[in-house]
């Protein structure tokens, strides 16, 4: 897992898996897995799944690298207190994954949260057959 500044800005954490490396073979599998992670979780709360590459397809305008083959957002969040409004700004969590065509991607931002950050590196360092 590879912590970089996206953009100049944003906080990820990233990590690109072989195919061979793991025993997922498309994005659907490994948001389900997620999904999985999400509902053992004791605090978090799963809330969708985003086709981000249908949705971008669908654009008259939009614009897809080539080697992507398919990229998916799982939303949710890990939120058990609401000390502020403004703590809604920086949520929800969302873990992006894309494939190509002999590897995987899968990133997310940075949280606020330690504890939700050890649980989505957890989560993504598990792909790793």
């Amino acid at each position: 897992m590879k912590q970089t500044i996206l953009m100049e800005k944003y906080p990820i954490f990233e990590l690109e898996i072989s195919k061979n490396e793991t025993k997922y073979t498309s994005v659907d599998e490994i948001i389900e897995y997620f999904k999985s992670k999400i509902e053992a979780h004791p605090v978090a709360t799963y809330i969708a799944t985003f086709d981000h590459y249908s949705h971008t397809k669908g654009l008259s305008d939009g614009s897809i690298a080539p080697e992507i083959l398919d990229a998916k957002n799982i939303i949710f969040c890990f939120g058990k207190e609401l000390p502020k409004p403004h703590v809604m700004s920086i949520r929800p969590r969302s873990i992006g994954v894309a494939e190509f065509k002999d590897s995987f991607f899968v990133g997310f931002m940075e949280a606020p949260n330690p504890a939700a950050n050890d649980a989505m590196e957890s989560w993504a360092k598990g792909l790793v057959a």
